[in-house]
């Protein structure tokens, strides 16, 4: 009955995301790719793929950089496109996925404002899955005050920088702080929201939710290192959830050095070996081998919202493979060119 339920509303758009995760690219496609020795090889080589003619409108030579951006105009068309099919809560679950994205481009957006750079020019680097309809007015802001006060208006990140931050904060805060501010209260608002979902959506949201606050919660650790940043502080960017949270997120707030953080981090099973670099991993790629274990498993359940978010992350993963493998060839570094996360 729960399946009829789910059908009757989802069960169209959870088609289409299975049907764009079996177009994902395959061992045997990596094996072609990183034979490649141009960027033009490489360009047939995707042409056979889902990918087919993405690059085919591109003029002059091709770049690493323009492969990436086409490569990620493709995922916004396809993300655009299943939103448009949704209907609540499946809209407001997708409407949380790219908040993420809208943070990263206010934050670029605050960054320009106190440098007087012109912000504009910075709209062109913002990630369009990011994008809300008064982004542009932003850059009208001509002070941190009118950015603030613009934010608050005119954007769904309101209730994050109302609750968090005040208009002088924007102006004395290191980006970072602001950044891991709104995205903190950011994740707690989706956890609890994923939390009243049917299940199994409940469930494995959370889980994929609760290792992506243990790996903000980590980095906001090792990135501490030599700042005036205080445990108090650590504590407040903290994500109050999580496999680290509360005993581990206490501790991680108080270590000064890498090995303490190894320690407790390693403490939790499922991030054991994370900070062992032999097998020339560093530890951003064992988060996102994780991720990718994470997002498999994710796909093993049916009549679920997590297949959404699996397939955007294993998108975005299968991106940075393929801008891995372009970079190599274009730098002729050919034997490391076989250093990409398998994605499935």
């Amino acid at each position: 009955m729960e399946g009829i339920f789910f059908n009757n509303n989802n069960g169209y758009v959870e088609g289409i995301v299975r049907g764009y995760r079996t177009a994902l690219l395959t061992s045997a496609n990596y094996a072609n790719l990183v034979q490649c020795d141009t960027l033009e090889d490489l360009k047939l080589q995707l042409s056979a793929t889902d990918y087919g003619n993405f690059l085919a409108n591109v003029p002059g030579s091709l770049s690493t950089t323009i492969i990436a951006e086409k490569a990620n105009e493709k995922l916004v068309e396809e993300f655009r496109y299943i939103q448009k099919q949704s209907v609540q809560p499946l809209g407001k679950f997708m409407d949380y996925i790219t908040y993420s994205y809208m943070i990263d481009n206010v934050a670029l957006l605050i960054t320009g404002t106190l440098h007087e750079r012109d912000t504009h020019e910075l709209l062109d680097r913002t990630n369009p899955l990011g994008w809300f309809e008064s982004l542009p007015a932003l850059c009208v802001a001509t002070n941190v005050e009118e950015l603030y006060n613009t934010v608050l208006i005119d954007t769904p990140l309101a209730p994050y920088f109302k609750d968090c931050l005040s208009a002088a904060d924007l102006d004395d805060l290191n980006i970072e702080i602001i950044r891991n501010t709104l995205y903190r209260a950011y994740l707690e608002d989706f956890y609890a929201f994923c939390k009243s979902l049917p299940s199994p959506s409940n469930e494995v949201m959370s889980t994929l939710l609760e290792f992506e606050a243990d790996r903000r919660v980590i980095n906001i650790s090792l990135n501490s290192f030599g700042s005036e940043i205080t445990r108090e502080e650590r504590l407040a960017l903290s994500p109050k959830f999580g496999q680290l949270y509360p005993a581990a997120t206490e501790a991680l707030a108080s270590a000064d050095d890498i090995e303490a953080v190894r320690i407790t981090v390693e403490s939790v099973g499922d991030y054991r070996g994370f900070f062992d670099t032999s097998n020339n991993k560093s530890l951003e790629d064992h988060f996102y081998l994780r991720e990718m274990e994470l997002c498999r498993n994710a796909f093993t359940q049916q009549f679920t919202y997590s297949a959404i978010w699996a397939w955007v992350k294993a998108k975005e993963q299968e991106i940075r493979n393929i801008t891995w493998i372009a970079e190599c060839i274009a730098q002729n570094q050919k034997e490391r060119i076989n250093n990409y996360i398998s994605v499935f």
